[in-house]
């Protein structure tokens, strides 16, 4: 009976675990917004308002051919640490100050929405 309460405590934790870390794409294209568009634009397709000031241009997240390439793990440090962390533009700057984990994951479910043709992870 022991063995079935803690087995029923562990599915528990872990469940809740997981609504805690599942990724929220709506939540993902305010952040967006907020914090990417200016660059990137609403639509992701590296043509917002500030693009055009910049050396290099932004990335094109619409481009799923580029983007679906790119495990979530390389959209996250690129969000959090920088481009020029992950070797990409060093006029990609870090968020990860700014942005909780949460948050950064919700940008990569809302960027992955936005990929044309769509991301199909792996094994799925």
């Amino acid at each position: 009976m022991a063995r079935r309460v803690a087995g029923f405590v562990l599915w528990a934790v872990l469940l809740a675990a997981a609504a805690v870390f599942a990724q929220d794409k709506e939540e993902g294209k305010k952040l967006y917004v907020t914090y990417c568009s200016s660059c990137h634009g609403e639509s992701g397709k590296g043509d917002g308002p500030a693009a055009a000031s910049l050396p290099v241009k932004p990335a094109n997240h619409a481009d799923g051919a580029v983007m679906n390439k790119l495990s979530d793990k390389a959209l996250t440090d690129i969000i959090s640490k920088g481009g020029q962390a992950a070797g990409k533009s060093a006029f990609m700057p870090a968020w990860g100050a700014s942005l909780k984990e949460k948050q950064i994951q919700d940008i990569v479910a809302y960027v992955r929405s936005i990929a044309n043709p769509p991301y199909k992870a792996a094994g799925k």
